[in-house]
């Protein structure tokens, strides 16, 4: 099985799950869409997609949630070896002050997504911090260029290797 890069989605409400998804279709032949609805459904295929090699690069996900909530995972994930590098988004609309700081000191937050989203905020929001992850994580970003910013990862290749155009 080929190694991926896979983007993570946790909500509980159905219609905002599948509106999220939707929105990002435009990335899901590279980088394919996993999906749970509590932090405790999260965890165990986040492991077990781990355990099959592959890595999380994005996760978007919900402040409320059944259980343990969005802030408390993604505080774990940061704490976790296999997940720490994994951009992290909150998207929603009910985190209050305190849990929003403590997500940006304690997981490394990447971006806060309001609900309702835009859609293209979402997508433009996915594709800068994807390529963030790629540049830093990929063996070949190349391979990313046709759904990522292109730009940046031609510069980064280009410095990364001493290419010139000179």
């Amino acid at each position: 099985m080929k190694h991926k890069i896979y983007i993570f989605v946790v909500e509980d409400e159905p219609e905002v799950l599948d509106a999220i998804v939707r929105d990002l279709e435009e990335f899901e032949d590279t980088f394919p869409i996993e999906m749970a609805d509590s932090a405790e459904e999260s965890r165990e295929l986040i492991n077990a997609l781990i355990d099959d090699g592959h890595e999380i690069g994005l996760i978007l996900c919900d402040h409320v949630l059944p259980g343990q909530n969005g802030v408390e995972l993604l505080v774990e994930m940061q704490k976790n070896p296999n997940t720490e590098r994994t951009r992290k988004v909150l998207i929603t609309g009910q985190a209050g002050l305190d849990e929003t700081v403590r997500a940006v000191n304690e997981a490394d937050l990447k971006h806060y997504i309001a609900k309702p989203w835009e859609k293209g905020d979402l997508v433009e929001t996915t594709r800068k911090l994807l390529t963030d992850y790629v540049i830093e994580q990929a063996d070949n970003p190349m391979e990313y260029m046709s759904v990522l910013d292109s730009t940046r990862i031609a510069d980064y290749i280009r410095k990364e290797r001493g290419i010139t155009d000179q």
